[in-house]
């Protein structure tokens, strides 16, 4: 017995708050245990790891 395919839901939204919350709770957990320059440089080397990815993709398009 076959079904129509339906669309479902846009999780983006939610996909995108789950990931500041696990990012918010790994730089407190940083910050407490090594202090605020550890977070600083956890956020340097994100931010660099992002915008190389970034342009990885975009050459692929």
């Amino acid at each position: 017995m076959s079904r129509p395919v339906q669309p479902v839901e846009d999780f983006t939204t939610t996909c995108m708050i789950m990931g500041f919350v696990n990012l918010l709770w790994v730089f407190v957990l940083v910050f407490l245990l090594w202090g605020f320059p550890a977070v600083i440089v956890l956020a340097v080397i994100m931010n660099a790891g992002i915008d190389r990815l970034r342009s990885h993709l975009n050459s692929q398009a």
